[in-house]
């Protein structure tokens, strides 16, 4: 799916270090990011992006992550995936993202 971004994408895990900085900057150049190993708790700093308070400034787009406030970039998208068998997210988090099962069988589904 990334190829379909011309300005590439970007694979990071939720324990790295320099994980915000490299968020910050995918926001600013609408990079792809995909979050690996997250647990059931979100780090708040993430809140903004997963909330979407992106407010229009002029002819642009800003957020404000942290005490910083970043030109966002449209083609900005935000991943994630978890190793966790079965999460059970709380219902604050079910309202911030969209939640894709891949384990689910058809007959789970129909059951």
């Amino acid at each position: 799916m990334s190829k379909e971004n011309e300005e590439g994408s970007e694979t990071m895990k939720i324990s790295a270090a320099n994980l915000m900085r490299g968020i910050e900057l995918a926001v600013q150049f609408g990079k792809w990011v995909l979050l690996e190993n997250v647990g059931k708790d979100l780090d708040p700093s993430l809140e903004p992006i997963l909330l979407q308070q992106v407010i229009k400034v002029g002819n642009s787009l800003s957020i404000t992550i942290g005490e910083k406030t970043l030109t966002y970039n449209p083609n900005f998208r935000l991943f994630m995936t978890t190793t966790l068998p079965n999460p059970h997210y709380p219902p604050e988090t079910f309202v911030k993202v969209t939640i894709i099962n891949f384990a689910i069988t058809p007959n789970g589904l129909e059951e």
